[in-house]
């Protein structure tokens, strides 16, 4: 044993990764574009209260700010966003957040509105160069007493004028121009479906006059989710299917069939929360680079149009999305247990030269570890350059605990999965017998995935003797169709068993601590949280972020998006109200023992305050040791670095009490 060490408890260790150092050195990235010789992307950044800010990055490797203050590229389409962006030939057309209004912006040059004040929001825009103009989604809330209304529109970018282009579903995605300007596609969905249950891809013609005729549905349907139409080089249509029960590619030949391009039990595409994600694009007519998920780890791949051979490209990356791709240079946001997120430029053209980018923390091996040198399927080292990275932070790899993926049984003889972080730092061991507390974390969505990315908030966690745990519970996106519906009438039950058996399995393994085991979550996975403190005994602790506690209440009360998402994941309502009642955390509060405190943005539309404020006051009048934290300003999810640093220390030191160190 190291003689420096200290020897004290599990869960009270002091550790260098604070939250004021995670808020300082983190910033989110995403929606990665091309333009030119210059790549862009978005950066949320916390020490501006979460104001997301276009940057571009020039080929000689100049950073910039693209969008000043107080500008924030961000859409509120759906609630969830993604999609705010465009950039063409140097002009930028992006949605701002505080007035949902397209703004038109020449490189170096202040932004001017583009569309008219009004109660309507877009994203997902592309430009139709042959006619001056682009398309895009629109979601109309000048109705204030019906859902809004969600339409393709067109927006001239002379006037600004806004005309509806397709309308009658209840949502829709992705219009995407074939190149010779002739032809429109996009996908559709109707209520009381998500785009991941069943989805439309339609062709339409494009006419003279700009409006469109001859629509025809290319695939898809009630049980088959399409998503991420895109047109080759050449005019063919590609998009992503999952009627064999995972996301994999197809395309439609100039003869109107649809065509395999290589079936693998594996997911190439994501879940449609936020718009403008890219799983895939093109270098050539015959050449796609394409990132598919498999067992929670993501892969590069080219795959040939022609031979359909699929050949992986070997990177240290284990997350990767916003594919983007011009000629060969490659672009995504990438990242893995030792490394950070970052905006990622992969050459396959570049020759060897030392690698631009230093190792990301003291002590830890090169964060490029050895590849496959020229042969099938290598990336060079060299030939990868990291343009941002979400964290700079330099930490002792010492402090840092690597995830391990676990397997677990849980009911009906099944297994759920799920990433295990076990307490880890170099100043720290524990007295013989002293097992760790484990935190359990039920992810969102549901629908979402627990990733093996790097994580300073899990860091956190473990670096201070907590044993963390990220659990895959079913209907997680990342293991196929039948997995994901698993949680199909059944959610507050699978969900909830496959956490308590997760927990359940590390300390049967004597790995955790069985009288310390905390769960935490937000959004759904908020709800997955209270329904096991309420209906399970296994938890002694936990914390609910913006968490559902009625769900009646939200059938009642929620957003156009996700206004039927219940429908699947419970019954029909009303007509299934016993389902939603005996369900519902907040009727059972007399079976909730155990401390829970809650995290609540006061402006949050997806899960108003209400939930948590009636479950709050329901335990007060129990007895039962509550906590309450509400932020000003936030909807669902923090973005204020203030907020993210309070809730982070709030959970922390409410655990200490609880636990007793």
């Amino acid at each position: 044993m190291n003689k420096k060490m200290k020897t004290t408890l599990f869960g009270s260790w002091k550790s260098p990764i604070t939250s004021d150092l995670i808020v300082a050195g983190t910033i989110g990235l995403g929606a990665v574009t091309i333009d030119g010789d210059n790549i862009y992307w978005l950066e949320a950044r916390p020490t501006e209260k979460g104001r997301n800010v276009l940057v571009k990055c020039t080929a000689d490797g100049k950073i910039t700010d693209v969008t000043p203050p107080p500008f924030n590229v961000r859409t509120r389409v759906h609630e969830y966003g993604g999609g705010a962006f465009l950039v063409e030939n140097g002009t930028v057309f992006f949605t701002n957040f505080s007035d949902q209004r397209i703004y038109q912006q020449k490189l170096d040059e202040t932004p001017q509105p583009l569309t008219p004040e009004s109660q309507r929001r877009y994203a997902d825009m592309c430009l139709d160069k042959y006619r001056n103009r682009l398309i895009c989604v629109c979601e109309d809330h000048s109705q204030t007493n019906h859902e809004p209304e969600n339409t393709l529109v067109s927006i001239n970018l002379n006037s600004g004028e806004v005309e509806v282009l397709v309308s009658g579903a209840d949502f829709y995605c992705s219009p995407r121009i074939s190149p010779d300007g002739k032809q429109l596609t996009w996908y559709s969905w109707n209520h009381p479906n998500l785009p991941w249950d069943g989805t439309e891809l339609w062709v339409a013609k494009i006419n003279l006059d700009g409006s469109l005729s001859d629509a025809e549905l290319i695939a898809g349907g009630k049980n088959e989710s399409i998503c991420e139409p895109k047109w080759s080089p050449d005019g063919m249509l590609y998009f992503s299917s999952d009627k064999t029960g995972w996301w994999n590619l197809y395309c439609r030949n100039f003869e109107g069939e649809i065509e395999a391009l290589s079936p693998m039990d594996a997911e190439f595409g994501y879940p449609h929360w936020v718009f403008g994600e890219s799983i895939y694009d093109f270098v050539n007519d015959k050449e796609i680079i394409c990132t598919y998920g498999k067992n929670g780890s993501w892969y590069l791949a080219s795959l040939n149009t022609e031979s359909k051979e699929i050949k992986k490209i070997n990177t240290p990356y284990t997350s990767i999305s916003y594919l983007q791709v011009r000629e060969n240079k490659i672009v995504f946001i990438g990242g893995s247990p030792t490394q950070p997120t970052g905006v990622v430029n992969l050459d396959l053209n570049t020759e060897d030269k030392p690698h631009p980018n230093p190792p990301l923390s003291k002590g830890r091996e090169s964060v490029f570890p050895p590849l496959t040198k020229g042969g099938s399927g290598g990336v060079n080292p060299s030939k990868i350059q990291v343009l941002k990275q979400s964290s700079n932070l330099e930490i002792d790899s010492g402090y840092l605990s690597t995830p391990e993926a676990i397997a677990f049984p849980t009911e009906n003889g099944l297994i759920a999965y799920g990433w295990y972080y076990p307490p880890k730092n170099k100043d720290y061991t524990a007295p013989a017998g002293n097992l760790p507390p484990l935190l359990v974390k039920s992810h969102g969505g549901p629908t979402a995935a627990a990733s093996a990315t790097f994580n300073l908030r899990i860091q956190y966690w473990t670096s201070r003797g907590f044993a963390f745990l990220d659990v895959n519970y079913g209907g997680s996106t990342g293991y196929g169709r039948e997995y994901r519906e698993r949680l199909n009438g059944k959610w507050g039950i699978v969900d909830v068993d496959d956490c308590v058996n997760g927990a359940k399995y590390l300390v049967n393994a004597g790995k955790v601590d069985g009288e310390k085991l905390a769960i935490s979550g937000g959004s759904a996975g908020g709800y997955t949280t209270l329904a096991a403190l309420t209906f399970r005994d296994t938890f002694k602790a936990g914390a609910s972020y913006y968490g559902v506690s009625d769900l009646e209440a939200l059938a009642k009360d929620t957003h156009k998006f996700e206004a039927r998402y219940l429908d699947n994941l419970i019954g029909k309502y009303p007509e299934e109200k016993e389902i939603y009642e005996r369900r519902s955390p907040i009727n059972f509060t007399e079976k909730l023992s155990c401390p829970v405190i809650f995290f609540q943005g006061l402006e949050d539309k997806v899960v108003p305050p209400n939930q948590a404020e009636t479950m709050v006051a329901a335990l007060k009048n129990k007895g039962i040791t509550v906590d309450y934290v509400a932020f000003e300003g936030e909807q669902h999810g923090f973005r204020q670095a203030e907020n993210i640093k309070k809730a982070l220390d709030e959970e922390f030191q409410f655990y200490a009490r609880v636990f007793g160190f």
